[in-house]
């Protein structure tokens, strides 16, 4: 029952048109902007052009010369710490880093620096390593994607301060 009823909601929800408006939780200031990075062929950076098309945010060509918001990606930094070890001393699982910062510039309005970090775990035994050096770029490559969903977050976030400028 449980099931048909799961259904039938997913069904009607679909049939409807309903979908989630996701752009409209940007400022009207940032559904248009540049999109700017000293390394545009980073993991990185290709990770958050993405994102920011995958919320409706239209990335103007950088040849444009309009007076749209820039996103500016800094730096990304990656770390790592050990956290645990073997009896026989050797490295047992560390805690890996990212560290992005960015800077959100609005015209007649200012910039705004942005800066996440995100936090992972990594087991790693070296009897295995050609699978755990797979699994760690797999780890980093899922750091990315959520760090850009949190620049994003903060990209929302300015909508006070974009307020008090009006």
């Amino acid at each position: 029952m449980f099931n048909k009823c799961t259904f039938l909601l997913v069904f009607l929800l679909t049939a409807c048109g309903w979908h989630f408006k996701t752009s409209e939780r940007f400022p009207e200031e940032l559904r248009t902007l540049h999109y700017e990075s000293s390394d545009m062929y980073s993991d990185m950076s290709r990770v958050l052009r993405n994102e920011l098309l995958l919320n409706g945010i239209t990335v103007l060509p950088s040849e444009d010369n309009s007076s749209a918001a820039t996103l500016r990606l800094n730096a990304t930094e990656n770390s790592s710490v050990v956290a645990s070890v073997f009896k026989q001393a050797r490295e047992a699982e560390k805690i890996l880093s990212l560290t992005v910062k960015a800077t959100m510039t609005i015209p007649e309005k200012g910039s705004y620096p942005l800066e996440v970090t995100v936090h992972r775990t990594f087991f790693d035994d070296s009897r295995a390593a050609l699978a755990k050096s797979e699994e760690r770029t797999a780890i980093i490559n899922q750091m990315y994607e959520q760090a850009s969903r949190q620049l994003l977050v903060k990209m929302i976030g300015l909508q006070k301060e974009l307020a008090k400028h009006k």
